[in-house]
């Protein structure tokens, strides 16, 4: 996928927080840490760093939601970060986001902390982040 059809699918998934534009996950992709993998209408991008990695975003488009493809993202995104010798991954979500949660804990993410208050929602309400994490090896 080209950091256009990126941004189109992250802004056809996201209302909030805001889409990332085409520049945005063009410098991104421009890393040589950070990589991608894409099924049908649906991708994930991850930074591999220090034996860390770092789920940065996750996006299925809304007409093909629970078919399967954000697993089958997150197993990719495993065998990318395993690949570039990582031990555990991290993401943050936020609170609220209950079915990114639900897919999370169900592919053997779990809580590793939070931080109170890190999202300002749409109506400017304060929404906490989770910080989730999962061993790779």
């Amino acid at each position: 996928m080209t950091p256009a059809e990126l941004a189109a699918l992250h802004a056809a998934t996201f209302s909030w927080p805001r889409p990332w534009s085409e520049n945005e996950f063009g410098a991104f992709l421009a890393s040589p840490h950070v990589f991608l993998v894409t099924q049908r209408s649906a991708f994930a991008l991850g930074r591999a760093i220090a034996g860390e990695a770092e789920l940065l975003t996750i996006a299925t488009h809304p007409d093909h939601r629970r078919a399967g493809l954000g697993q089958r993202c997150l197993a990719a995104f495993d065998e990318a970060a395993r690949r570039r010798a990582a031990d555990v991954a991290f993401l943050e979500v936020a609170a609220t986001n209950a079915p990114a949660m639900a897919l999370y804990k169900a592919n053997g993410w779990v809580i590793a902390g939070q931080r109170r208050g890190y999202y300002q929602g749409p109506d400017n309400a304060r929404i906490d982040a989770q910080i989730l994490s999962k061993r790779l090896t």
